[in-house]
């Protein structure tokens, strides 16, 4: 059976072979111990999530709400509610627990190593000296996560009719939902600037 053929099957085969190349450039190329630990799983798990959620943000904001608005517009088009019942619910799935494994695996890549010792959550949400850059990126994620839970999906859920609404409480929700996402949208670039930026010392 090709494990390609299933979407499990394809995330099996990428964890897999991840770890595979990783044995064979630490020990063989390198001539490295292997030496995994919690932090570099954890930061792995982090960045992985992180692309998830944040290209599916991406994909929200460049592909699917533009070409839903355009769909809307196409009087003799097929319409959008293809992507309305299959994709976009689907989508939204991998989005929402995408930005909550992002978030713990950041949090907890910061609690307990991280590369600058233990215990460093509240150093980076309290902006302690030398924290300041990495602390603003970890408050952009937490926006985001916010806006993804509290102000996206629920609306979502009655623009999608996963949740029962009235056509003016759908009109609502479109509005709230979009500016939401868009927000997130501009925050991602800054936040991922903090995140990466020559490992938080910035410039760049």
């Amino acid at each position: 059976m090709n494990p390609l053929n299933s979407v499990r099957g394809s995330i099996i085969t990428a964890f897999v072979l991840g770890i595979a190349i990783s044995v064979v450039l630490t020990q063989v190329v390198l001539g490295n111990a292997l030496a995994f630990n919690h932090a570099i799983v954890d930061r792995w798990l982090h960045i992985l999530s992180g692309v998830m959620w944040i290209g599916l943000l991406y994909y929200f904001n460049v592909v699917q709400t533009p070409g839903m608005a355009d769909a809307a517009a196409d009087k003799g088009g097929p319409g959008g509610a293809g992507i309305s019942k299959y994709i976009a619910p689907r989508a939204l799935w991998w989005f929402r627990w995408a930005a909550v494994l992002t978030w713990l695996t950041g949090a907890y890549y910061l609690e307990t190593g991280a590369g600058y010792g233990h215990g460093m959550l509240v150093s980076a949400f309290t902006f302690r000296a030398g924290y300041e850059i990495i602390g603003v990126g970890a408050w952009l994620g937490t926006i985001m996560l916010f806006n993804v839970w509290v102000l996206i999906w629920p609306n979502q859920k009655k623009i999608l009719g996963i949740k029962p609404a009235t056509d003016e409480e759908k009109a609502k929700a479109r509005k709230v939902a979009l500016y939401a996402s868009r927000v997130n949208f501009v925050l991602s670039v800054p936040m991922i600037m903090c995140m990466a930026g020559r490992a938080h010392g910035l410039p760049f």
